[in-house]
């Protein structure tokens, strides 16, 4: 191709035109957005660190979406049950990933039960603990009337030092939202 002085080359209009394009087409905060709940939702996480909200202000999570996220299953004693018993749900630092929440050292979470009981819960306990969301009781869906639909659970049994008022504290029941501060 010839380059001629009095026409100007097209290619720079062009690249600007596909990269222009591209962001209309991706949209800078929609490429990472979570998809909308189908169900009734039973978790919102907020906060400024919430980078893949699909509502005003957060992320929110129906029962479908916190099960398609990888289950995690533990066997523990607590003080609300006799004996050990099967929790499951996904890992609490997984929901605050799928909703973008990064960066979270020095961070604390307000966790809020349907009737507005809040606690809060370190930031670093959902990267150094297993800790799960659950929301299933010994194999069968947590009801509300047993401390569901969703039960922030630590793994006692494995880790034996978390066996204590503090830890037993941070474990909110009922549980419908998350605020990251």
């Amino acid at each position: 191709m010839t380059h001629h002085p009095e026409r100007p080359s097209r290619r720079p209009f062009l690249g600007l035109s596909l990269a222009g394009a591209l962001a209309v087409w991706v949209g800078p905060a929609r490429a990472n957005a979570l998809p909308r709940p189908t169900g009734p939702v039973v978790l919102t996480v907020s906060g400024p660190l919430v980078t893949r909200g699909n509502a005003d202000g957060g992320a929110e999570f129906d029962m479908a979406m916190l099960t398609s996220l990888a289950q995690r299953t533990v066997t523990t004693r607590t003080p609300w049950y006799e004996g050990a018993r099967r929790f499951t749900g996904p890992l609490l630092r997984d929901v605050l990933g799928a909703a973008g929440a990064s960066s979270l050292a020095g961070r604390t979470l307000r966790a809020t039960a349907l009737n507005d009981y809040r606690v809060e819960i370190p930031a670093e306990d959902a990267a150094r603990h297993d800790v799960i969301m659950a929301r299933a009781l010994d194999d069968r869906p947590l009801a509300v009337r047993e401390k569901g639909p969703l039960f922030v659970i630590y793994p006692f049994d494995d880790k034996p030092e978390l066996a204590n008022p503090t830890f037993f504290g941070r474990c909110i029941w009922q549980l419908r939202s998350i605020e990251i501060r």
